[in-house]
């Protein structure tokens, strides 16, 4: 996990807050002190709980879970576009668009609407419509190209938001609220922390502040978010592996199977044609024993009889 200092923290200004009298009370607990007019924030609560944060999206990431980056205000928005980029992660930097997450099914039919246009520059079938067709599908294809570009691969609202600046984004704050999304916010002095699960007290107003934070959560939601489609693609392969050698053993047992009863089918076969040779040959010798017909049996040759003795002949 992207260790950040307390000093990476002071380089960035992340110290810095607002104007005294422009504070929420219930930022207290997080203010070190003040100077010239301005609340300096705790750097070390914020390391503490940045790190808090961290652990958290890490391991939501790691299950395979959504985190949705958000930071409309020009400060934040190149860091979010390049931390969810990088980490695969949906992302809004330009305009929320309310009900994004508590009307997710309307606007699921506006990002199917997208994804139809952008089918239709690729393959040409713009370029074929009417030009006055085609010039309100192309105004049409770029508004929501640029308010739910980074959203166009969500399929379902997300398992937990970032959110830079809670006033300015405060719709999707209560949308996910609302949802009971977690929140992990950047929260400044002015802000009421209490709808953030994971706060990090912090300057939301400048640059690099705005971008260590982002890059601190974003840097470990891209590596576990990539250890899971690791594991994800390695249990895929086992699978196909495992799928391939039952579909080797079901045919080997099917091979099996079939030359055992062509066997069977040979050895009956052969059972007929031997039981079928034996009675033909039987049935000659029969036949000899009686004769054949018409024939008549010839008469036995008379048994000779005894010469009778000399003195009978006399007599």
């Amino acid at each position: 996990m992207k260790e950040v200092s307390i000093t990476d923290l002071l380089e960035a200004g992340v110290h810095f807050g607002h104007q005294t009298r422009r504070w929420n009370p219930k930022m207290r607990r997080f203010i070190f002190g003040e100077r010239e007019g301005i609340h300096i924030i705790d750097l070390q609560q914020t390391e503490r709980l940045l790190r808090d944060a961290q652990e958290f999206a890490a391991n939501l990431a790691g299950r395979g879970g959504t985190v949705m980056f958000v930071g409309t205000k020009k400060q934040a928005r190149d860091a979010i576009k390049e931390a969810a980029e990088n980490a695969g992660m949906p992302y809004v930097n330009q305009r929320w668009l309310g009900g994004l997450l508590t009307n997710f099914q309307t606007i699921s039919k506006r990002i199917k609407r997208l994804h139809d246009l952008l089918d239709w520059t690729e393959n040409g079938t713009l370029e074929l419509l009417p030009t006055r067709e085609r010039i309100a599908a192309e105004g049409e294809r770029d508004k929501l190209e640029m308010n739910l570009g980074g959203v166009k691969e969500m399929q379902r609202p997300p398992d937990a938001v970032v959110v830079i600046d809670l006033k300015t984004e405060d719709i999707a704050v209560r949308e996910a609220a609302r949802l009971k999304i977690p929140i992990i916010g950047l929260v400044d002095t002015n802000c009421d922390p209490g709808p953030v699960n994971y706060v990090i007290p912090g300057n939301d107003d400048a640059i690099r502040s705005c971008k260590v934070i982002v890059d601190a959560i974003g840097d470990v939601v891209a590596e576990q978010h990539a250890k899971f489609r690791a594991e994800e693609e390695r249990a895929r392969r086992e699978r196909e592996e495992q799928e391939r050698r039952e579909a080797e053993e079901r045919a080997r047992i099917e091979a099996e199977e079939q030359a055992r009863r062509e066997a069977e089918e040979q050895a009956r076969r052969e059972a007929e044609e031997a039981a079928a040779a034996a009675e033909g040959g039987e049935a000659p010798a029969a036949g000899a024993d009686q004769g054949a017909p018409g024939e008549q049996a010839e008469p036995s040759a008379p048994t000779p009889q005894p010469e009778p003795a000399a003195g009978e002949e006399a007599g």
